[in-house]
């Protein structure tokens, strides 16, 4: 789809929402509640303080403004908004929960209504209706604690409209996190509100079909981001859970798809229990995986070597999670990152090897440098990604640019694995350069001895042409290349032993020694932690290994251990 095209396509899907909120908007539906819910989604106590007090933080903008009405505030960008609209921050305001959180709560659900519930503002779109529905629903006796009749009346009225709005237009979501967003809304309003009830049957049918063609076979799905297949459980639930209140029967389709889902999300759970960071993903917020994880009653962890396409290995204390399967491609591959064979690692409740994470929350020049290669714990060749991205389009209301270039083949050896040693391979390179990447992990039983190789090499007789065309155009300097590990911010690094060695402290006080077999060069170089909910991205470090290829092939290894006399490496917390 072109540029113009999609925009078009935008175009006339705003159009339509506009139309049928305007229809909706001439409604005089839902009294009342039905039943409902058990508030269960989970705001940050922290966060409430702060909007209480007027530090608006969204989206990557601060904007402090103690006596502004959030309708008010100037919007920096269209992701801005759409948290607003959203009204994700009720979950915040719910779990301060005091005098000044409620009368917040208040001055912004029904100035939502003042302003917009008559059709117009950039809120009606299904997506944003369905979660604005849930938290409106959830925290109504925050809402209306206080209030008289005549705000009551007004309340339910909104949220009559929004459910015959997206009665209508659900079906224009994207397919993904997107129409399961619309789809739960769009139950829980059904089953809650009075003179909705007709909506809910067509609702649960079509969330079962969304389960059973959404989420494979093996729980995944296909934007291969950890954080939105926890998104996507803890609708599942919240849907299961609110036909269980109403007297209803769970489809089949929906159980199964959370008993495929739940194995999957613990096997992308690192050791200290926050989510892998791949493909726009982030650790998800506190609390949020283990109230997932336990609504679901499933305590099966998968047998299977791969999960959604990451492979984890398990030793001792320590984790590991690799990307070992192509990137998402075409819509799903909005948000996705080059990182074909990174990986991450953690000792006990410690992260020490990273990614940088997803830079959107911070604006669209660090939204794409997160996407490079060079931004996770891979071999990147100078200047180029593993993957490379295609011109922008619009996803939602921001334009994104999707993976226009992925590997063609990933590969884990499958016929030597051991417990805790595996080989992965990607032949990203193989059009840019001739080559394929290669990479041994070995973690020991105890988790103590990490062992590493990385080879990239030409393979194969057209890539060995294509690398010797590069090498004489290049003047015969070879091909320069990179093996970054980003370590947590919260590591303290220094070279060591002559700057041949990295030693890495962790605050437990777990010290791990990198070192290499002294074929590249070594490095230890700023980098960035991007980390939804802060301002700015936090400055941390990086281990880097620099070399070149100049005989069609060039292997390095390198390995991370426990220094001996760690007073803490078996016990620390």
């Amino acid at each position: 789809m072109s540029k113009d095209s999609s925009r078009s396509s935008a175009k006339l899907s705003t159009a339509l929402n506009r139309l049928a909120a305007a229809r909706a908007a001439r409604a005089r539906p839902a009294t009342g509640f039905v039943s409902q819910p058990e508030p269960r989604t989970i705001g940050s106590f922290a966060r409430g303080r702060q909007l209480v007090q007027g530090n608006f933080l969204f989206a990557g903008y601060l904007i402090e403004s103690p006596e502004a009405n959030i309708w008010d505030l100037p919007m920096p960008d269209a992701t801005f908004e759409e948290a607003l609209h959203g009204c994700g921050w009720l979950d915040d305001l719910a779990a301060v929960s005091d005098r000044a959180a409620r009368i917040r709560a208040q001055q912004w659900v029904f100035g939502w209504i003042d302003r917009f519930g008559g059709g117009a503002g950039p809120g009606w779109t299904p997506d944003l209706t369905g979660c604005r529905l849930i938290r409106w629903i959830n925290h109504a006796i925050l809402v209306l604690n206080g209030r008289d009749r005549a705000d009551s009346e007004r309340f339910f009225r909104a949220m009559g409209q929004q459910t015959i709005f997206l009665s209508q237009r659900w079906r224009s979501t994207s397919p993904g996190l997107p129409r399961f967003e619309a789809l739960t809304g769009l139950i829980y309003a059904g089953l809650s509100l009075t003179g909705m009830e007709a909506h809910a049957a067509p609702a649960i049918e079509a969330l079962a079909r969304e389960c059973a063609t959404r989420i494979d076979p093996e729980g995944a799905i296909a934007s291969r981001n950890p954080q939105e297949l926890l998104e996507v459980l803890t609708l599942l639930n919240w849907a299961k859970e609110a036909l269980d209140v109403a007297g209803r029967t769970p489809p089949g389709a929906l159980l199964d798809a959370i008993a495929r889902i739940a194995p999957t999300l613990r096997a992308l759970r690192h050791s200290d229990g926050g989510l892998a960071r791949f493909h726009g993903g982030g650790r998800g917020l506190e609390g949020r995986l283990d109230a997932a994880l336990s609504a679901t009653g499933i305590r099966g962890v998968r047998r299977e070597p791969m999960a959604m396409g990451f492979a984890r290995i398990q030793g001792g204390r320590a984790s590991l999670i690799i990307d070992a399967a192509p990137p998402p491609r075409g819509m799903e591959s909005a948000n996705g990152h080059a990182s074909t064979l990174a990986f991450e690692m953690t000792s006990g409740r410690r992260p020490l090897i990273v990614n940088c994470g997803s830079g959107v929350h911070f604006g669209r020049d660090w939204a794409r440098a997160g996407r490079a290669t060079a931004s996770h714990s891979t071999l990147s060749i100078f200047g180029y990604s593993s993957s490379r991205l295609g011109p922008e389009r619009l996803f939602g209301r921001a334009p994104r640019a999707y993976l226009a270039k992925t590997p063609k083949n990933v590969w884990t050896r499958s016929d030597d694995l051991t417990e805790t040693g595996q080989l992965f391979g990607h032949d990203g390179y193989s059009e840019t350069h001739g080559m394929t990447h290669i990479r041994e992990l070995d973690l020991s039983a105890d988790g103590r001895t990490l062992h590493g190789r990385d080879t990239l090499g030409a393979m194969t007789p057209q890539d060995i042409a294509r690398f010797d065309q590069i090498f004489e155009r290049e003047g015969l300097r070879g091909i320069p290349f990179d093996i970054r590990f980003h370590l947590h911010p919260d590591c303290d690094a220094t070279l060591d032993m002559g700057g041949h060695a990295v030693s890495v402290a962790l605050r437990t006080g777990e010290i791990w020694v990198f070192r290499h077999d002294g074929v590249a060069e070594l490095a230890l170089e700023p980098s960035v932690y991007l980390e939804k909910g802060r301002i700015r991205p936090r400055p941390s470090l990086q281990i880097v290994l620099s070399a070149r290829v100049l005989d069609r092939a060039c292997q390095i290894g390198w390995t991370f251990s426990q220094a001996r006399d760690n007073p803490s490496a078996n016990d620390a917390p």
